[in-house]
């Protein structure tokens, strides 16, 4: 065991303290990862402040993960010390069932084991990003390639894959019209990686304050959603439709704008249950979907595929002591796109 700098939540209301955290010693599959950046994620305030459920207190979390690999187990064959890495959502799963086996850890029969909050397979409760080191099985720990700065590369672990995988998995491509809801962490990443895959993008957000940034990450068009008249010109108009924002929608309305065979998938989650009328979907064959984050294959292909096409989060850098500021600024929607913390102020 080692004993690292961290950041943790003691309680659902206290604010966020400097700590320390207990590090499993590196097994044999095991890879020691000093980190250099971390990622803040809406999921890490929504955890701390208990709106997903019980919380571990005290938790530390973040799983925006890069840095760099300082030690390896004897048997780890993927991951070399010095080696450019990252970690996102999950840390191990069962490894044993058909999704597991099919590549889809994140969809694991058993329950993946969380960055954070999660119970780890000594027992104790995974502790996140936001601290100095992490120890992770090789088999978890992803390749960032070196077209990738360090400090962008941080959010591609989560707000990357998690609209990467929706994108290809419905595959958005030429020919196809897909809206982005939200132009917020995820939504701006959805906008640069539809853009990339060739989809004709749209981005549905509640003003236009942010339009001149949609286009330039490759949107074609850009509509308020406070404006009535948006849904009326809209409707019948997508393939796809990725709903990034964690706060309820007109769920009707937004259906309404998909053509036939259309699909409404949510990435973003609002505490509170979105009710859906189902002659909204009866009238063009329409589906309403969710998808969660990628699998580890599927999250090294985003890597890979995010540096060939230049694309990177647009990040606001921020030192440890600035995490309950920024939280608060998330909350306001005070970012573009999304902030990162230099682990080297917590050292």
């Amino acid at each position: 065991m080692s004993t690292v700098n961290a950041i943790a939540a003691p309680s659902a209301t206290d604010p966020l303290v400097r700590t320390t955290v207990e590090r499993r010693a590196v097994g044999p599959r095991d890879v020691l990862i000093e980190i250099r950046y971390a990622g803040i994620c809406h999921s890490d305030i929504h955890t701390v402040r208990g709106e997903w459920g019980k919380v571990p207190y005290p938790l530390t979390v973040g799983h925006e993960i890069v840095g760099q690999v300082t030690e390896v187990g004897a048997e780890v064959t993927r991951h070399s010390v010095g080696d450019r890495v990252g970690v996102g959502c999950m840390v191990n799963s069962c490894r044993e069932c058909d999704n597991c086996k099919a590549g889809q850890e994140q969809y694991c029969l058993n329950g993946n084991v969380g960055t954070y909050a999660g119970t780890d397979r000594d027992g104790t409760v995974t502790q996140g990003g936001y601290s100095t080191h992490i120890v992770v099985d090789e088999d978890f720990v992803l390749r960032v390639p070196e077209a990738i700065p360090y400090e962008t590369a941080a959010p591609l672990l989560c707000a990357g894959i998690t609209t990467y995988s929706p994108l290809a998995h419905w595959k958005a491509g030429p020919g196809r019209n897909v809206a982005v809801v939200g132009m917020g962490g995820l939504g701006h990443m959805g906008v640069k990686i539809a853009a990339a895959m060739g989809a004709e993008v749209t981005v549905l957000s509640q003003t236009l304050g942010k339009k001149d940034d949609g286009l330039a990450f490759g949107a074609k068009h850009y509509y308020a959603t406070s404006d009535p008249a948006t849904f009326k010109e809209l409707a019948n108009t997508f393939d796809l439709i990725i709903n990034t924002v964690s706060a309820p929608i007109d769920m009707g309305a937004y259906l309404r704008m998909l053509r036939l065979d259309g699909t409404l998938v949510a990435v973003g989650a609002p505490p509170e249950p979105l009710p859906v009328q189902v002659f909204s979907l009866f009238g063009a064959r329409r589906s309403f979907a969710g998808s969660s984050i990628g699998g580890i294959a599927e999250t090294q292909e985003m890597l890979d595929f995010c540096a060939e096409h230049g694309i990177a989060p647009q990040v606001e850098v921020i030192s440890a002591d600035a995490v309950n500021e920024a939280y608060e600024r998330v909350l306001k929607s005070d970012v573009r796109y999304r902030f990162v913390i230099d682990i080297d102020t917590l050292r």
